[in-house]
């Protein structure tokens, strides 16, 4: 009879701590971003020029018509429940990033956004009840395959009970201490 080998270090480690430890040792090739979603890791390729282009367009807007000293920050690790996310582009206070681990804790944050790829469904789904959960204010999505733009807005309970769509063209309207219409004609 053979006796099964015990390690003390095994005591209280569960499978999502060999996930997450898997996660964090992970070394993706230059330009790949990767995601704990919901228990999954998630590896995403660069983007492409269009998604970039929206990066640029939305940041120009932000920064020329916003009321508030606001900083960005683009694929910004978050600790969020559920995961660890990163935002296409991430809004907050001027100082909010100074001295932040890759790996932050979202307090003080204005807003998130992502810009739809070859998998819509997380961004609609999984990542706006991560956003909601982690108490983020606003979650701006773009959604390329639907030709919408998506603020959720006041999260509450694991969710945003507020939702604005406007059809590709049409102008959001975005809370202070942004304070302007979106436009967004050239985010598709």
């Amino acid at each position: 009879m053979t006796a099964a080998m015990y390690d003390a270090s095994d005591v209280g480690h569960s499978p999502e701590d060999d996930l997450l430890e898997a996660f964090l040792a992970l070394h993706t090739p230059k330009g790949f971003k990767a995601e704990l979603i919901e228990g999954e890791i998630v590896v995403t390729p660069p983007p492409d020029g269009n998604h970039e282009a929206v990066f640029g367009r939305i940041s120009r807007q932000v920064f020329r018509l916003s009321d508030g000293d606001i900083t960005l920050a683009g694929n910004k690790g978050l600790n969020v429940p559920g995961g660890k996310f990163i935002p296409d582009m991430t809004f907050a206070m001027e100082g909010a990033f100074d001295e932040q681990p890759p790996w932050m804790e979202p307090r003080g944050l204005l807003m998130v956004v992502e810009v739809t790829s070859s998998n819509p469904g997380r961004g609609r789904e999984a990542k706006r009840l991560g956003y909601a959960a982690a108490e983020i204010p606003l979650y701006l999505l773009v959604d390329r395959q639907r030709r919408e733009v998506v603020l959720y807005s006041h999260p509450e309970k694991g969710d945003y009970s507020g939702t604005h769509i406007v059809p590709v063209g049409d102008p959001l309207p975005l809370p202070k201490p942004f304070g302007f219409d979106l436009a967004t004609d050239r985010l598709i």
